[in-house]
Protein backbone atom coordinates (compact mmCIF):
# COMPACT_ATOMS: atom_id res chain seq x y z
CA UNK A 1 0.00 0.00 0.00
CA UNK A 2 1.20 3.49 -0.87
CA UNK A 3 0.42 6.65 1.07
CA UNK A 4 1.06 10.34 0.52
CA UNK A 5 1.02 12.49 3.63
CA UNK A 6 1.13 16.28 3.44
CA UNK A 7 2.24 18.70 6.11
CA UNK A 8 2.99 22.38 6.51
CA UNK A 9 -0.34 24.05 5.85
CA UNK A 10 -1.63 26.83 8.03
CA UNK A 11 -2.69 30.44 8.20
CA UNK A 12 -0.54 33.35 7.10
CA UNK A 13 -0.96 37.00 6.23
CA UNK A 14 -0.66 38.23 2.68
CA UNK A 15 2.96 38.57 1.69
CA UNK A 16 4.02 35.76 3.98
CA UNK A 17 5.55 32.37 3.24
CA UNK A 18 4.76 28.74 3.86
CA UNK A 19 6.41 25.49 2.87
CA UNK A 20 4.33 22.41 2.20
CA UNK A 21 5.87 18.95 2.32
CA UNK A 22 4.64 15.58 1.15
CA UNK A 23 6.14 12.20 1.95
CA UNK A 24 5.39 9.03 0.01
CA UNK A 25 5.64 5.75 1.85
CA UNK A 26 4.76 2.11 1.43
CA UNK A 27 5.43 -0.45 -1.26
CA UNK A 28 7.21 1.86 -3.70
CA UNK A 29 9.36 0.76 -6.61
CA UNK A 30 9.72 4.15 -8.28
CA UNK A 31 8.17 7.59 -8.37
CA UNK A 32 7.80 9.52 -11.59
CA UNK A 33 6.20 12.95 -11.68
CA UNK A 34 5.21 14.55 -8.37
CA UNK A 35 3.15 17.64 -7.96
CA UNK A 36 0.87 19.92 -6.03
CA UNK A 37 -2.72 20.78 -6.84
CA UNK A 38 -5.13 23.04 -5.02
CA UNK A 39 -8.85 23.50 -4.68
CA UNK A 40 -10.33 26.76 -3.49
CA UNK A 41 -13.88 26.93 -2.10
CA UNK A 42 -16.40 26.66 -4.91
CA UNK A 43 -13.75 26.04 -7.54
CA UNK A 44 -12.33 23.06 -9.37
CA UNK A 45 -9.06 21.49 -8.41
CA UNK A 46 -6.20 23.03 -10.38
CA UNK A 47 -2.59 22.16 -10.98
CA UNK A 48 -0.12 24.35 -9.10
CA UNK A 49 3.25 22.80 -9.93
CA UNK A 50 4.82 19.55 -11.02
CA UNK A 51 8.34 18.17 -11.01
CA UNK A 52 9.66 15.21 -12.95
CA UNK A 53 12.01 12.65 -11.50
CA UNK A 54 14.82 14.42 -13.29
CA UNK A 55 13.87 17.80 -11.87
CA UNK A 56 11.99 19.44 -14.72
CA UNK A 57 9.40 21.78 -13.25
CA UNK A 58 6.13 23.22 -14.45
CA UNK A 59 4.03 25.94 -12.81
CA UNK A 60 0.63 27.49 -13.31
CA UNK A 61 1.08 31.09 -14.44
CA UNK A 62 -0.46 32.55 -11.29
CA UNK A 63 2.33 31.20 -9.04
CA UNK A 64 5.36 31.62 -11.29
CA UNK A 65 8.08 33.57 -9.54
CA UNK A 66 6.46 33.05 -6.13
CA UNK A 67 6.33 29.27 -5.63
CA UNK A 68 9.13 26.74 -5.97
CA UNK A 69 8.66 22.98 -6.14
CA UNK A 70 11.49 20.64 -5.26
CA UNK A 71 11.89 16.97 -4.42
CA UNK A 72 14.25 14.57 -2.73
CA UNK A 73 14.31 11.28 -4.59
CA UNK A 74 16.25 9.58 -1.80
CA UNK A 75 13.50 10.36 0.71
CA UNK A 76 10.48 10.16 -1.64
CA UNK A 77 9.42 13.67 -0.75
CA UNK A 78 8.19 16.70 -2.64
CA UNK A 79 7.90 20.19 -1.23
CA UNK A 80 6.39 23.49 -2.27
CA UNK A 81 7.97 26.70 -1.07
CA UNK A 82 5.36 29.44 -1.29
CA UNK A 83 6.43 33.08 -1.02
CA UNK A 84 4.56 36.36 -1.43
CA UNK A 85 1.32 34.61 -0.66
CA UNK A 86 -1.92 36.24 -1.74
CA UNK A 87 -5.48 35.78 -0.45
CA UNK A 88 -6.32 34.07 -3.74
CA UNK A 89 -3.83 31.33 -2.86
CA UNK A 90 -6.21 30.20 -0.12
CA UNK A 91 -7.13 26.59 -0.84
CA UNK A 92 -6.70 23.00 0.16
CA UNK A 93 -3.40 21.84 -1.33
CA UNK A 94 -3.07 18.25 -2.46
CA UNK A 95 0.06 16.25 -3.14
CA UNK A 96 0.04 14.00 -6.19
CA UNK A 97 2.51 11.39 -7.39
CA UNK A 98 2.77 8.86 -10.18
CA UNK A 99 4.07 5.78 -8.40
CA UNK A 100 4.99 2.29 -9.53
CA UNK A 101 4.67 -0.13 -6.66
CA UNK A 102 6.80 -3.18 -6.04
CA UNK A 103 4.34 -5.31 -7.99
CA UNK A 104 5.20 -3.03 -10.94
CA UNK A 105 1.72 -1.58 -11.02
CA UNK A 106 1.65 2.14 -11.84
CA UNK A 107 -0.97 4.41 -10.39
CA UNK A 108 -1.64 8.05 -9.59
CA UNK A 109 -1.86 8.73 -5.85
CA UNK A 110 -3.27 11.66 -3.90
CA UNK A 111 -2.74 12.92 -0.39
CA UNK A 112 -5.65 13.96 1.80
CA UNK A 113 -4.82 17.65 1.50
CA UNK A 114 -3.60 20.43 3.73
CA UNK A 115 -5.34 23.78 4.18
CA UNK A 116 -3.59 27.04 3.38
CA UNK A 117 -5.36 30.23 4.42
CA UNK A 118 -3.99 33.64 3.42
CA UNK A 119 -5.58 36.67 5.03
CA UNK A 120 -5.41 40.20 3.67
Amino acid sequence: QVQLVESGGGSVQAGGSLTLSCAASGSIFSINTMGWYRQAPGKQRELVATISRGGTTNYVDSVKGRFTIFRDNTKNTVSLQMNSLKPEDTAIYYCNAAITNRAYYAMNYWGKGTLVTVSS
